[in-house]
């Protein structure tokens, strides 16, 4: 296995120093949940998710990646995603609606270590098939946590996110998936959202085994519609083909030396925020 392709398996100690990570993470969205609500800026709460993270030690990953040569370098600290954007949207001087949905995306990195997680946000009320969008694909996250065990296969999260999906009609986004993590934001394993079964998806993505000293993100990206996005390499912002609304949720998982799994980041801060709990 080429060295692109390795999964890099990390000690009980570089688990704990990737979890001061997320920790960071989930601490600057808590920040950032105090500022959704109508009339606010999308580059506002960016800069102060920006501001946060460096008072806190720690750099923004996003700003300034770029994933391969002739992908323009991302702008910006946090992914803020409205609506029909389903992921890598670039914050700028849209003014947050009553009735919109938005996805913060951060990607934190402490003493060499990245934490990474994301949030689909309500803004004021929104329509009720949006609320059961928003709230299906973090029920479809939560259930696909419980398939994070040594023993299983990464397909095995795969198919609970897709199976608790379908019911509803709703579109799987196939060309993103989540992935591993640790001192580079985005390594092997994949975590497709769905379980490839042509060819070709199968060339995208490969099963492995889920075992001790793993970390990787599984994170949901849902479209009320087909789940096509359009393809357009040229420019970050992620946007569903078919201009419906999509939501994302995402969590960082550990599997330590003794196969226990853990959970790294937490919406504590977040819903702490928003005076709310899902559980």
């Amino acid at each position: 296995m080429g060295l692109l392709n390795r999964i890099h398996l990390k000690s009980d100690s570089e688990i704990e120093s990737i979890k001061k990570s997320s920790l960071l993470v989930g601490k600057t969205l808590g920040e950032v949940a105090k500022l959704m609500r109508p009339g606010v800026p999308l580059f506002y709460i960016d800069q102060v998710a920006e501001d946060y993270i460096r008072a806190n030690g720690g750099l923004p990953s996003c700003k300034g990646y770029r994933p391969y040569a002739g992908m323009p370098p991302f702008p910006s600290t946090l992914c803020l995603s409205v609506n029909s954007t389903v992921v890598h949207g670039i914050p700028n001087d849209y003014v947050l609606q009553e009735g919109d949905i938005v996805t913060a995306d951060c990607v934190a990195c402490l003493n060499g270590w990245h934490g990474d997680f994301a949030y689909t946000f309500e803004i004021g009320t929104v329509s009720e098939e949006k609320h059961l969008l928003v709230r299906r694909t973090y029920e479809a996250l939560h259930h696909a946590l419980d398939f994070a065990k040594v023993g299983n296969t990464i397909f095995d999260i795969s198919q609970a996110v897709e199976s608790y999906v379908k019911p509803f009609r709703y579109g799987v986004v196939k060309v993103l998936s989540g992935h591993g993590i640790g001192r580079s934001m985005h390594e092997k394993p994949d975590v497709p959202n769905f379980v490839p079964r042509t060819r070709e998806e199968r060339r995208w993505y490969k099963d492995e085994v889920i075992r001790p000293g793993m970390v990787f993100c599984i994170e949901p990206m849902i479209g009320m519609g087909t789940g096509e996005v359009l393809d357009d390499e040229a420019h970050w912002p992620v946007v569903m083909a078919d201009r419906r609304p999509a939501a994302h949720f995402e969590h960082q998982v550990a599997i330590n030396s003794q196969g226990k799994t853990e959970i790294l980041s937490t919406y504590q801060y977040i819903e702490e925020a928003l005076g709310i709990n899902h559980k």
